[in-house]
């Protein structure tokens, strides 16, 4: 199996995503692009102080379901944790983004809530046996 990965390049005052790299496959190889390429390469990259840009990097398949369906998304200056907005499926026009948590992540929190909330539920009914 190829592994790849995703690097990400923001501002760090704002969030803001600056370039999203993912590594490149060439003939069955991954073949990761540097970060003084990346300076090179991409256009909202060049010319910019390396020292106002942060760089996280994930496998490529972390989060891939949310990348693939926010709108946009951002890294928190504060936390350093990615944020997704998504597009509301009950407004036909472009609203004005709103960040939050990955929904993977929030469904897997709300399906942790659930078993535990289960559990209690059935230890509570059965008096505590």
């Amino acid at each position: 199996m190829i592994k790849r990965d995703r690097q990400i390049f923001f501002d760090k005052q704002t969030g803001e995503v600056l370039a999203v790299v993912d590594g490149d496959i060439v003939f069955g190889e991954v073949r990761e692009t540097t970060i003084d390429e990346a300076f090179e390469k991409y256009e909202k990259l060049k010319g910019r102080v390396r020292e106002t840009v942060g760089y996280l990097k994930y496998s490529y398949e972390y989060l891939l379901e949310d990348f693939l369906n926010a709108a946009s998304y951002r890294v928190n200056p504060e936390t350093l944790e990615l944020e997704f907005s998504y597009p509301d499926p009950n407004e036909p026009e472009p609203q004005e983004p709103v960040y939050q948590k990955p929904l993977s992540e929030q469904f897997e929190e709300t399906k942790q809530a659930i078993a535990e909330l289960t559990l209690l539920l059935t230890t509570t009914m059965t008096g505590g046996m």
